[in-house]
């Protein structure tokens, strides 16, 4: 048994094969492609172990491997087909390539099994020898071509999600086209091929299970400043390691004896992977573009090149990426880094998470406008290394970095953007592929392209106030004439009230029409107010006990399913606001939670009192609403998801009106599980004479980073 080189080949490549099965079950299951993965690994181990017992004991036969054969490879194109599903979510190409190649491979696979049972069921030799074999090729091609589709068409900046799959399976694919390419030369499959074909398989396991546990998106994009002499040095490095293989190849099959063929294929074929996959590794390309700079050349950029690639990413006017995630990009790719968050101050000089590429954004992402960092880059136009003020935090006058950045694991740089001379974004990036030496170049170039970046921030900024500006024009035109023809049709039906009591006919129906007509006046009345209102600058404000406001909206949207209940009995909350303006935004809240949600569903409102606020949680069980969303659509005018029934203003007034008395508005959910408004509110500062205890939480110290440029 230990002297059968197939059986051990095929035995380890069941064995690995098993192992990575047991990995994607047991905690990888959360993608599609992870699922095809695991059924891929299951047809390979009874694969495998098919021909392990072939090599043992004669059996299975000849058609049961020769099946197992194909939907081995029709697994392994199963999954292609999936990654392939996954890069036409993020590039649009022509589908009809996508069917075609669909069709053709599905269609291959059908006819191969199809003839293969007719020849095992009925003895019909449709398919000699060399046609199975030919088959095989082909299958093999259109694996290699869906492996070409799915690199060519995935966005540069996804192609390392899925770069260890894609190795694997063309390695697995050029294995066995070489194999039955040999076959049909020679007549009959190579003892060398098909013994170390078990090992070559199980050889690329690792390369699944790398791709399976690492499934961050990361840029594969670097900046080629001194592209010459890298391609010449990889071009010698590939020349140097080829030719060690094929004197390691040479003597591998001298001295392997019996096995000295099989043997060679598998380090060869091993070995041309393993290059393949150090020469596409980012972290390899990014340790030798450092090496090239400090050792080659005076400078540390080619600063051409630098400044045609950032003018290069920013003539994009299109919204792939967005802006703020260019911008990122940019930035980490000057220090061989590829993860990175923005902050933009927003109409409260606040700054606001905009984006977060490659890093674990925070659970609360706002700095507060007048925060001690906010002050320092006020002062002096530094770059703050994380690294060093960790290590050194006076070098840096002791400033307090936000909880928003240091609890951020990956961060390491933080850039202050200037619009002018005022501050008017953060930028942080991460940790880089390769050890970096910053210096005076380092820095003068990151300020450089952070002034440049952010000039066009705040160009789309106010492009984007001015398109609101006009859309709120537009809407407040479109306003005056619903109120005039609403105002004339308000007379029209007041006379006829008036009217009406002195040619009554009949009393019962006549004083059923006046109390009808009367309510639509009052209705009619209350939109046009309605209307007004939004744009309207009505400062009067009361002092009001929010939770008879809220008991009084429960007992209102109680007609509607789901009805909305308050939870606990909560104090009184004192605060100072428009008794209608109030009660209009937070009905519009509650009745959003009942628009999103199914009858079946819970709507819940709670109050919490802290020392100088009181929080309204409005929550929902619907249907959520995604991160990408709440940030760049929830909030902004005119953008509804009702259709033409909203006007997608309601929101957007809720959040000016809270923040217009002083509170405001946050907002967490999830698809599928439901959402949660917080409108927090100021406690008014006369009659809150009960006040309830808050514990104050203690201050924690937070570690301390690195560096500074002037």
């Amino acid at each position: 048994m230990l002297n059968d080189f197939s059986f051990i080949s095929h035995f380890v490549a069941a064995l690995a094969f098993a192992l990575l099965g047991l990995l994607v079950s047991s905690r990888y299951l959360r993608r599609d492609v992870d699922r095809v993965l695991l059924l891929a690994c299951v047809v390979s181990v009874t694969w495998a172990v098919a021909l392990a017992a072939q090599s043992l004991w004669g059996q299975p036969s000849f058609f049961v491997r020769y099946l197992l054969e194909l939907l081995r490879d029709g697994a392994w194109i199963a999954l292609l087909f999936a990654l392939l599903r996954d890069s036409f979510r993020s590039t649009p190409i022509v589908g009809r390539l996508r069917r075609m190649l669909g069709a053709a491979t599905i269609t291959l696979l059908l006819l191969l099994l199809g003839f293969g049972v007719l020849e095992y069921a009925f003895d019909l030799d449709l398919l000699n020898g060399k046609t199975k074999v030919v088959g095989q090729m082909a299958l093999s091609l259109m694996g290699l071509s869906l492996v070409e589709q799915i690199w060519r068409n995935a966005v540069s900046f996804g192609r390392s999600s899925m770069k260890y799959i894609c190795i694997g399976v063309a390695a697995m694919f050029v294995f066995d086209f070489f194999m039955y390419a040999d076959a049909l030369l020679f007549g009959q499959v190579s003892d060398s091929f098909w013994n170390a074909r078990g090992l070559v398989n199980a050889a690329l396991v690792p390369l699944f299970a790398i791709n399976t546990i690492n499934t961050r998106k990361q840029p594969v994009e670097f900046q080629l400043s001194r592209s010459a002499v890298f391609h010449a040095g990889t071009f010698m490095f590939a020349g140097a390691y080829l030719l060690f293989l094929a004197v390691g190849g040479y003597y591998v099959r001298a001295l392997g004896g019996a096995w000295g063929e099989a043997l060679q294929v598998l380090f060869l074929t091993v070995a041309l992977t393993f290059l393949v996959t150090l020469l596409m590794s980012r972290r390899v390309r990014s340790r030798l573009m450092v090496f090239i700079s400090q050792n080659f050349f005076d400078y540390k950029y080619d600063y051409r090149e630098q400044w045609l690639n950032m003018t290069r990413e920013l003539a994009n006017l299109g919204d792939e990426p967005p802006l703020p995630e260019r911008v990122i990009r940019i930035l980490a790719g000057l220090v061989e880094s590829n993860a990175g968050a923005l902050w933009i101050r927003d109409e409260q000089n606040a700054y606001v998470l905009k984006t977060a590429v490659n890093l674990a954004a925070p659970r609360f992402t706002s700095i507060d406008a007048d925060s001690e960092i906010g002050r320092f880059f006020s002062d002096r136009e530094w770059i703050i290394d994380l690294h060093e003020y960790r290590s050194d935090p006076v070098r840096y006058n002791l400033l307090e970095i936000p909880d928003s950045i240091t609890r951020i694991a990956d961060g390491w740089l933080i850039i202050p953007l200037y619009l002018g001379n005022e501050l008017y974004g953060i930028a942080l990036i991460g940790n880089p592929y390769a050890p970096v030496e910053l210096n005076w170049e380092n820095f003068d170039l990151i300020k450089v392209v952070a002034r440049q970046t952010c000039n066009l921030l705040a160009q789309a900024d106010a492009q984007s106030r001015l398109s609101r500006a006009m859309q709120f024009e537009a809407v407040s035109k479109a306003s005056a004439f619903m109120v005039h023809d609403l105002k004339t049709l308000i007379a029209q039906l007041s006379l006829l009230v008036k009217n009406a009591p002195r040619h009554r006919n009949n009393p019962a129906f006549i004083d059923d029409m006046i109390q009808t007509t009367d309510h639509a006046v009052r209705k009619m009345a209350n939109l046009v107010n309605h209307i007004r209102k939004p744009f309207e600058d009505n400062d009067s404000t009361d002092v009001l006990d929010l939770r008879d406001v809220v008991k009084d909206l429960v007992e209102h949207y109680n007609r509607q399913k789901p009805a909305p209940h308050l939870v606990g009995t909560p104090s009184p909350a004192l605060i100072e606001a428009d008794s209608e303006q109030l009660r209009s935004i937070l009905g519009h809240l509650i009745q959003n939670a009942q628009d999103a949600t199914p009858p079946s569903g819970e709507i819940t409102l709670t109050l919490k009192k802290a020392r100088d606020h009181v929080v309204l949680f409005i929550q929902d069980t619907g249907t959520g609403m995604t991160p990408n969303f709440i940030s760049s659509q929830l909030f902004k005018p005119f953008e509804s998801t009702k259709g033409l029934t909203g006007m997608g203003i309601g929101a957007y007034q809720a959040r000016e009106y809270v923040r217009k008395v002083g509170g405001n508005i946050d907002v967490t959910s999830e698809p599928g599980v439901g959402s949660c408004f917080s409108v927090r509110f100021p406690l008014a500062a006369i009659g809150s004479t009960e006040r309830p205890a808050v514990q104050e939480k203690p201050v924690c110290e937070h570690p301390q980073p690195k560096q500074s440029a002037k």
